[in-house]
């Protein structure tokens, strides 16, 4: 198959290019072509044999171009004109989308629905088509801002999903403005009555949560398909459980993991470790609330990856993930089993499908979100029993095996959904 990969960045910027590079690099490894579309770049690391990208946008930038950019981010005939000669290059099978909102706008859809209908040679014959997918790594779609969440409030909010958009406009909710959430909500209804996202053939959501919003857009329903994304850590796979390394702490510590942001519940998580002062608490992220990260039973490392971090996690006694926001499809809850140890996170969003509670087979637990004292309760009572948190990490190779994908799984079940 040729496979083209769309993303508005095309360099190192968060989970979403991870995912698009792993996948574009399986994708090729298993046999198939693969080129990528989006903004031009000084860090750009993938790209296209006709070399055509759109100019950078940079939102938080200034200057006579940042001007502009009311009039390209609701529709981009720019984004259109640079997709072209990369269709007629690649002659794709499949044009996989991925975050596309502002940057490159859903005009990208049109340009590919476009080329079908001008290349009858190529997708009109024994029901071929040209297949659009898209992975929905947020709820972009329904939600202007994307984070179902007001932002100056913390709010958890789902006024805007049913497809009329006003809150978004009310409550300021993209970057504080009021202009750039009038701009936000209304890309949001030309969208919803043009049908654009009827022409996507198949949305996939790396959680049922997920999947639950999207399909209250009425284009989408029966469209979805829920696939927690691939864990790729090929070590984590195997045969393993997880021997709890209580040298350092006595008993273990308590793992945070991530990135230090008010709606990743890092008050309410601070406020559980100030009233638990016997008990260890080991900090490893950046963010904002670094300052906030301290204590007399409170380490924090700073920002790790690779085999410091995997160390760090195979360490504690279990894993913390009290977010605030309805997560999608969190890697790091996926990690940290992955490796053998247990999480304690909150109720809400994708990350409770991501713990098994079957008893007997438990690998975590859930708290309520946002609540300090019920976080404490259970931090307490799980520290306190050691012989649970081992039977949980034990049972975390098996979770880990029957429900996470590795990557070459997930891209065999992706390419069979291409050729459907």
């Amino acid at each position: 198959m040729r496979v083209l990969i769309v993303n508005k960045f095309l360099y190192p910027n968060g989970g979403s290019e991870t995912y698009i590079f792993k996948l574009g690099q399986e994708l090729e490894r298993q046999g198939h072509r693969v080129e990528y579309f989006g903004m031009e770049h000084e860090g750009r690391i993938v790209g296209n044999r006709a070399d055509s990208y759109t100019q950078p946008m940079d939102f938080h930038g200034s200057g006579a171009a940042a001007l502009t950019y009311p009039f390209r981010i609701i529709y981009s005939r720019e984004a259109r004109e640079k997709m072209r000669p990369v269709l007629e290059e690649l002659q794709p099978d499949v044009v996989h989308l991925n975050n596309i909102n502002f940057q490159l706008t859903p005009s990208v859809i049109d340009e590919a629905r476009d080329f079908e209908r001008k290349h009858p040679d190529l997708y009109a014959y024994a029901g071929r088509s040209l297949k659009i997918f898209c992975t929905a790594h947020d709820a972009q779609w329904v939600c202007p801002n994307h984070e179902l969440r007001v932002p100056s409030t913390g709010e958890l909010c789902m006024r805007c999903i049913d497809g009329s958009f006003d809150g978004c406009i009310r409550n300021r909710c993209i970057h504080g403005s009021k202009l750039r959430s009038l701009l936000g909500a209304r890309e949001a209804a030309f969208y919803e009555k043009r049908g654009t996202y009827a022409e996507v053939d198949r949305v996939i959501c790396p959680s049922a949560f997920l999947e639950g919003v999207l399909q209250h857009n009425r284009h989408l329903k029966g469209r979805t398909i829920a696939m927690h994304n691939f864990m790729d850590i090929p070590e984590a796979q195997g045969e393993q459980t997880k021997t709890p390394d209580r040298a350092a702490g006595g008993q273990g510590y308590v793992l945070y993991f991530g990135r230090y942001a008010p709606e990743k519940g890092i008050a309410t998580l601070m406020k559980a470790a100030g009233a638990l002062p016997e008990i260890p608490f080991v900090f490893a992220g950046s963010g904002p609330l670094r300052d906030l990260i301290r204590g007399g039973n409170v380490t924090e490392k700073g920002f790790l990856t690779g085999g410091a971090l995997q160390e760090v996690i195979r360490g504690a006694r279990f894993v913390v993930y009290p977010s605030e926001w309805y997560e999608n499809c969190p890697f790091s809850v996926m990690e940290a089993q992955g490796y053998g140890v247990p999480v304690l996170a909150s109720d809400i969003g994708g990350t409770p499908e991501l713990i098994c509670r079957t008893p007997g087979q438990e690998t975590g637990e859930l708290f309520r979100e946002g609540d300090a004292e019920d976080l404490t309760a259970r931090i307490r009572e799980l520290y306190g029993d050691a012989a649970r948190t081992d039977r949980m990490s034990a049972n975390c190779a098996a979770w880990t095996a029957g429900h996470f994908d590795t990557l070459e799984t997930y891209v065999r079940k992706l390419t069979r959904l291409y050729a459907m």
